[in-house]
């Protein structure tokens, strides 16, 4: 469930900057050779009029504070993709709180339900990574969190692997939701792409930072 990665809005910008960088300071050389050029070759009798050789050094001055200016902001914005990277590897070996598959590998996997205050019964419904709904658990009315072990009625294990999970809600034997759950996962990575912050699951999910409801140290 994994996506390629594309490069960061700072790595990107920068490296149009540093193409236009490169067009400006090429066009600053060209410029300069041909106004030296013309100041070393002008004609003693008709020297270059100073309002017109004024305004050729005012231009030559813009396109040496445009380098200038990208070279700067060339600076800044592979400082920011820094600072974003930085800060994204604080969530790296933490628990995310997200909506999507978690992996099973033996420890129980904290569930975070939010039945309907009405729901007098509340069922917890795995899938594994195929579909296939494989158990279905009561669960306590309540928020509080709720623990799958990953045991069959049997006492038995399930495969090791990603399962899903979701809610349903019932009330009078009426189901009033079903939805999915929230569940503890581990950040085994984070990347910086176009501005955002994501994050890779043990489950191989990848999330935006910002659809994290909750971050834990690991239990």
């Amino acid at each position: 469930m994994d996506i390629l990665p594309t490069p960061s809005t700072a790595a990107t910008a920068a490296s149009a900057n540093a193409t236009s960088n490169a067009v400006l300071s090429s066009d600053f050389e060209v410029f300069l050779q041909m106004l030296t050029a013309q100041a070393e070759y002008q004609d003693p009798l008709e020297p270059i009029d100073s309002s017109e050789y004024a305004a050729q050094l005012a231009q030559f001055s813009m396109v040496e504070q445009q380098v200038t200016t990208n070279d700067l902001m060339e600076q800044i914005l592979s400082a920011l993709g820094a600072n974003d990277m930085a800060s994204a590897a604080n969530w790296i070996g933490m628990e995310a709180l997200v909506q999507g598959p978690a992996k099973f590998e033996g420890a129980p996997i904290s569930i975070a339900p939010n039945p309907p205050i009405a729901a007098d019964e509340v069922t917890l419904i795995v899938t594994n990574a195929q579909g296939t709904e494989v158990q279905r658990q009561a669960m306590p009315t309540g928020a509080e969190t709720f623990l799958w072990d990953g045991r069959k009625t049997d006492g038995s294990s399930f495969a090791y692997g990603e399962y899903s999970f979701q809610i349903e809600s019932k009330s009078n034997g009426e189901v009033l939701v079903t939805e999915p759950a929230l569940a503890y996962s581990r950040v085994t990575e984070a990347r910086v792409d176009n501005g955002s912050t994501l994050l890779v699951l043990g489950s191989g999910y990848m999330i935006d930072a910002a659809n994290v409801l909750g971050l834990r140290e690991p239990v």
